[in-house]
């Protein structure tokens, strides 16, 4: 027999109100755990119904990648009647996620008395209140600053706010739901994005540079601050990323170019330490200025064997469509990815969450649901509401049972 436990998020009932990445994501990753995650939306889907990208029918599928292994609800959230079967929802589940306004009906203060232990986690823009979204936080942290230039700062493609704060979600409704199961008592969490970006800015010690030295660092490119690392373009006009870290990098860049004798010049030339992080990076342009040409003359396929070969950390820089075509990692080689059947999509490869746990079974990722497709399931499993009152809640247009 298997000793094999079930996910260890089995059990745990989640309702998420919300839209656009960061919630979504963060109680996506609790139900990839094996939470039952309910999304409830707006009959017809919330702002982030039809984001791009979309498939050739209209289906988003933005919103179908954020919302795998959940249900789906839909109800008119601006009437009583939808408001009360969402409350009850909520109280039948015991947790809440949002990233609306927690006013009125959805505050936790109303909420709490229909739930005496109710878990809520309430994202916000910025802490004093004032709305925000990823890319605008962005703007705020600095990164753009060094990621671009002084003038032509470059706010990064990656929503790494947003991603950081769903993380934050599944870690505070974990040691919330941890906390109610030895207290008893349920709590509400709030969680303000602009606090994910001053908390990575601060754990990552840009805060802290600035008040003990006095200075702010520049745009680098693709260098590594504080250690060796450099972009280079090879003979077929392809680049690749070098990363210098330990003496055994360094090393091995130096045996994998042939240039070991001319690199290690340079420390004496330049008064610098080259066995350290910080004196390869004091002599980072130097050493850029004698390793360029060897790449000039490679073709990044040899240059990157050849330094992997030799314990260099290297990687070659290549677009999404060439990563999802021709990379196997990014296949179902790779235990983490599953092909599903997506509606209004099609068959897809999609991720399950990354993490793979010795004794506790974790799922393959499985389809978001249509938008309101789960809602005569859940109305009848939670709320235990038969055919004909879920019949006259559909004509009352209070609940849509089919979208």
């Amino acid at each position: 027999m298997s000793d094999t436990r079930p996910a260890p998020l089995t059990g745990l009932k989640i309702i998420e109100i919300s839209a656009f990445v960061a919630a979504p994501l963060g109680s996506m990753t609790l139900a990839q755990l094996g939470a039952d995650v309910i999304r409830i939306d707006p009959i017809g889907g919330n702002i982030d119904a039809n984001r791009w990208p979309i498939s050739d029918d209209g289906t988003s599928i933005y919103w179908a990648s954020l919302n795998k292994g959940k249900r789906s609800v839909t109800l008119d959230l601006k009437s009583e009647e939808g408001q009360k079967i969402a409350t009850d929802l909520i109280a039948e589940a015991g947790t809440l996620i949002t990233n609306l306004p927690a006013r009125g009906w959805l505050s936790y203060e109303n909420l709490k008395q229909h739930r005496e232990d109710l878990v809520m986690l309430r994202l916000g823009g910025w802490h004093d209140g004032s709305p925000a979204v990823d890319y605008t936080v962005n703007a705020a942290s600095g990164f753009p600053i060094i990621t671009g230039d002084d003038e032509h700062p470059v706010n990064n493609a990656v929503p790494a706010w947003d991603v950081a704060a769903g993380l934050y979600i599944s870690n505070g409704i974990m040691a919330a739901e941890l906390d109610r199961r030895t207290s008893g008592k349920g709590q509400e969490i709030t969680l303000a994005l602009s606090d994910v970006m001053l908390a990575t800015v601060g754990n990552l010690g840009y805060i802290a540079e600035v008040q003990a030295t006095g200075k702010t660092r520049g745009a680098l490119g693709n260098g590594l601050y504080g250690a060796y690392g450099q972009s280079f373009e090879c003979s077929d006009g392809r680049q690749v990323m070098v990363v210098v870290i330990s003496n055994k990098h360094w090393r091995g860049l130096g045996k994998a170019t042939g240039l070991a004798e001319k690199l290690e010049m340079i420390g004496p030339l330049l008064d610098v330490d080259l066995t350290t992080e910080g004196g390869r990076f004091e002599a980072r342009e130097a050493i850029d200025a004698v390793v360029r040409p060897w790449f000039a003359k490679h073709r990044s396929e040899d240059a990157t064997r050849l330094l992997a070969e030799a314990g260099v950390l290297v990687g070659g820089f290549q677009t999404f469509e060439e990563l999802v075509k021709s990379d196997p990692r990014c296949s179902t080689e790779n235990p983490m990815l599953t092909e599903i059947d997506q509606p209004g999509i099609g068959r897809v490869l999609a991720p399950r969450v990354p993490l793979t746990f010795g004794g506790s079974l974790v799922a393959d990722a499985v389809p978001a649901p249509t938008m309101g497709g789960d809602a005569a399931a859940v109305l009848e499993s939670e709320l235990r509401l038969d055919a004909d009152v879920r019949d006259q809640l559909d004509s009352a247009g209070i609940v849509c049972l089919e979208e």
